[in-house]
This record gives structure tokens, C-alpha cells and sequence, in this order.
């Protein structure tokens, strides 16, 4: 089946609903025009700028140019993991854990995935890679943040409960024990409502775009299973270590609460 190319004047009718939209929110003072026109317009200059970096990336395949864009993508994904905390942890302490967690999660479920369950010759071929890993960071980042977002706002608030904890004689990971299981169930519970609902109350992204592009729907479904899958697995894993990383800075070595290790974005 031959896909159908969009003109580029066809996309803009597109936006023109993005404008009536604004129009809209601005009549209404909701407050959101603003942002919603930057994020349309940030949506079709990133989107159409990566376009042109991966028909080059496909044309090459070089392993290097494929880390340098996986490096690139972690990094970002880092920096939008601080930016959506409404408290943070002071320095490099907010990036660092967040970026690890993304790391050792994503980068490790997508190279099992890509050598062991799908294969491709090379492991790196980057029509593969880049798209997994790309879904990959893109939901653990949701996940690492409202993980990190829930566990430093829930320390802030419930710092006496945590204090008295502490002077009865519990460790750290005692006294904060239902705050990080909530703090993980926040962070997981966006792939975990998203894998209920596939396939009868919405059809995921990537098994559409499959379909759009003439994959038979079978093999699309395939493939849109072994993503939600993988997605929830790195989402989880990226959670509990953002999470437990995070916690224990919250503490000092004689397991002293330091709430001055906070600050408010």
C-alpha cells in the first residue's frame, strides 16, 4: 500500500485549528494561549529539524552517530525532568538522578529489546533504535518526574510526620516508606492506565503509524505489545531508582532529615 504524503500547506490547515483553539482559551481567559501557540510552534520546528537529522542518520547508520543522538536525547530528557518538579533538589543533584535513572532504564531495556527480541542486523540499525529509544525516554521521563515531583513534595509536606519518625527510632527508608510507594505508584500509574486502555479505548501511537504506513495491522499490533511492555518495564525500574536515589539524598549520613537540600522551582 503506497502512503499518502502531507503537503506542507495541508499541514497547515492543521494548524489552523491550533489557532482557533487559542483564539478560544484567549476569549475565555484560561490562560493558556500563550503556551499552547510556543508548544505548537516549538511541535513543528523540532519535529520537522529531527526529521532532517534522521534521513541523514538513515543514510549513514554509523554507530557514533546514533550515540551522539542517543546522548543528546538523554540529556534533554534529563533537563525536562527538572524543569517539571515544583521542588527540586539543589544542583546537580535534581539532574544527575533523574538522567541515571532515564539511563540505566531506558538505555538497558531498549538494547535487550533490540538484541534479543527484535534483532535487527545491525543490533543499532537506527529506523529501530531511535524510535524505541526515543519512546522509551519519553515515557520514563514522565514517570521519573511526577515520581521525583511526588516524593519531594510529599517530604516537604509531611516533614514533621518524618522528624517524629525519625526520633522513634527509624531509619530513613522506614520513615519515608509510604511516601515513596506513593511517590512510585504516581510515576507508574500513567503506563499502567495506558496499558488497560490499548486497544479498546484508544489505539496507540505506534501501531497507528504502522497501520498509516501499510504494515499489515497484525504485525503492528506485534510491535505496539512489545512497546507498551517495555515502556512500563524501563517506566518502573527508571521510578524505583529515581526514587530511591532521590530519597536517600534527602537524608544525610547520620540519617538527618535536610530539607535544606530543597528548593522551590
Amino acid at each position: 500500500m503506497e502512503v499518502i504524503d502531507l503537503a506542507w500547506w495541508k499541514l497547515g490547515l492543521a494548524a489552523l485549528l491550533i489557532l482557533a483553539l487559542a483564539a478560544t482559551g484567549y476569549l475565555a481567559r484560561l490562560g493558556i494561549t500563550r503556551s499552547l501557540l510556543i508548544a505548537a510552534l516549538r511541535t513543528v520546528i523540532q519535529l520537522a529539524l529531527i526529521g532532517l537529522v534522521l534521513e541523514a542518520l538513515f543514510a549513514s547508520s554509523a554507530f557514533y552517530w546514533i550515540a551522539l543522538l542517543a546522548l543528546v536525547m538523554l540529556l534533554v530528557a534529563g533537563r525536562e525532568v527538572v524543569a517539571r518538579q515544583g521542588r527540586r533538589l539543589r544542583g546537580w543533584w535534581a539532574f544527575s538522578i533523574g538522567t541515571g535513572a532515564m539511563f540505566v532504564s531506558s538505555f538497558t531495556v531498549t538494547i535487550l529489546a533490540l538484541t534479543v527480541v527484535i534483532g535487527p542486523e545491525p543490533w543499532y540499525a537506527p529506523q529501530y533504535a531511535i524510535p524505541l529509544l526515543g519512546m522509551m525516554l519519553g515515557n520514563t521521563m514522565t514517570g521519573v518526574s511526577l515520581s521525583l515531583d511526588r516524593l519531594n513534595d510529599s517530604v516537604w509536606r509531611q516533614r514533621a510526620v518524618i522528624e517524629n519518625r525519625l526520633m522513634l527510632g527509624q531509619t530513613w527508608q522506614q520513615a519515608l516508606e509510604d511516601i515513596r510507594r506513593d511517590a512510585m505508584r504516581s510515576g507508574m500509574m500513567p503506563s499502567i492506565n495506558a496499558m488497560a486502555a490499548a486497544g479498546i479505548v484508544s489505539l496507540p501511537g505506534m501501531m497507528t503509524g504502522q497501520i498509516l504506513a501499510g504494515s499489515p495491522p497484525a504485525v503492528a499490533v506485534k510491535y505496539q505489545i512489545l512497546v507498551m511492555l517495555i515502556i512500563t518495564v524501563g517506566t518502573g525500574f527508571g521510578a524505583l531508582m529515581a526514587v530511591s536515589w532521590g530519597g536517600r539524598r534527602l537524608f544525610d549520613d547520620r540519617e538527618r532529615l535536610r530539607l535544606d537540600r530543597l528548593v522551590k522551582t
